[in-house]
């Protein structure tokens, strides 16, 4: 298994919810979800939660996933996390990697393409 601490930061409870399931149905990975992005930065720059990747949604409220990418990257402490951007729409080819992500996945709607996605990964 390459990461055994997987932190969800996306404000729609059943999104989280369908990625649990996907998760624990092909890994026994830690899994966290934390629907405050405002929050989730406070946590990682306290070092309280440690996650060994990020998915990371861009539309939320209070802050975009984009300013939370942007604060990460910038801070010492939590920028060498690996973080992939995991939202509705699709992106442009160097999106993520202009930003710092990791990588930009749109989010599959069918519970077994979320699952083919996160075997790969995790």
């Amino acid at each position: 298994m390459k990461y055994k601490t997987i932190l969800q930061i996306d404000d729609d409870f059943d999104d989280c919810e369908f990625f649990q399931q996907a998760l624990e149905s092909v890994s026994n990975a830690v899994y966290m979800a934390l629907h405050n992005p405002v929050e989730a930065l406070q946590k990682l720059i306290s070092r309280e939660i440690k996650p060994d990747i990020i998915f990371l949604d861009i539309n939320m409220p209070l802050m975009t996933g984009i300013e939370l990418l942007a604060e990460i990257k910038k801070t010492e402490s939590i920028k060498n996390i690996p973080v992939i951007l995991f939202s509705t729409g699709p992106a442009p080819i160097t999106y993520p990697k202009v930003l710092g992500a990791e990588d930009y996945w749109t989010k599959p709607n069918n519970f077994n393409e979320l699952k083919n996605l996160l075997k790969d990964i995790v």
